[in-house]
């Protein structure tokens, strides 16, 4: 199955409009975590409402436009409708069912007040603002949202350790166990030594570059497949 960075979820107006939910781009996240903390403040359910009303208006800007004031979500949406539209966007589920607990004390379980102010997000955009994608800051934040970021960084940060593995394997250094990462599976490491030794080819040492051809080169990024060439000198 597919692996999917985030799901998209349908909602229903009270028009019978359909539309399709997902995580909000960071640009619209932000403003909308700006005003979701301010539920702490709230001293009753109603006021509570009218923020989650507004957080919801905040996130029409990226799903349906056409809402654009709290009497619009208002006319628009109903309260469980708000609910979902909150969790869906930014991650925040709503327990409506614990009537006898306020709502501006009720636990969320993601995304809340102390997790989101924790993130160092300049830090994290500037991580993948240097692959030159973007103009600036602000395209960046209108086109990704926090799962898009987090796999993004997830993946260059792979393909550095992978660069510096590289090279520290032509020194003769074993990355993954000098920085306690999980080394390569014993039994795949003993075939490659094994082939390594039957094609005459390498030491049979697994950080002998020259042993890395087929799949095993192709899995550590030497072109498609075809390992390192080299060129025997007779002496």
């Amino acid at each position: 199955m597919p692996t999917k960075i985030y799901d998209i979820n349908e909602i229903e107006l009270v028009d019978g409009t359909i539309l399709e939910i997902s995580p909000l781009k960071i640009k619209y996240l932000k403003e909308f975590m700006e005003k979701f903390e301010t539920i702490h403040s709230c001293t009753n359910d109603d006021e509570s409402v009218t923020v989650l009303a507004e957080c919801v208006r905040i996130a029409m800007k990226q799903f349906y436009p056409a809402i654009k004031t709290i009497e619009d979500v208002e006319d628009n949406i109903d309260l469980q409708t708000i609910y979902k539209i909150i969790e869906y966007s930014a991650g925040i589920k709503i327990k409506p069912d614990k009537s006898d607990i306020p709502m501006n004390t009720q636990p969320t379980n993601s995304s809340t007040k102390n997790s989101w102010e924790n993130i160092d997000l300049a830090k994290l955009e500037s991580e993948i603002f240097v692959l030159g994608i973007w103009k600036n800051f602000d395209e960046l934040e209108s086109n990704i949202s926090m799962p898009e970021l987090m796999t993004i960084l997830e993946m260059t940060r792979e393909l550095d350790y992978n660069e510096k593995k590289f090279l520290a394997a032509m020194q003769g250094v074993d990355l993954d166990e000098a920085s306690g990462k999980t080394v390569e599976d014993p039994w795949e490491a003993m075939k490659a030594r094994v082939a390594s030794k039957v094609s005459g080819i390498g030491n049979g040492d697994p950080n002998d570059i020259t042993s890395l051809q087929g799949v095993k080169a192709q899995q550590m990024g030497f072109g498609i497949g075809m390992g390192l060439d080299y060129e025997v000198v007779e002496k």
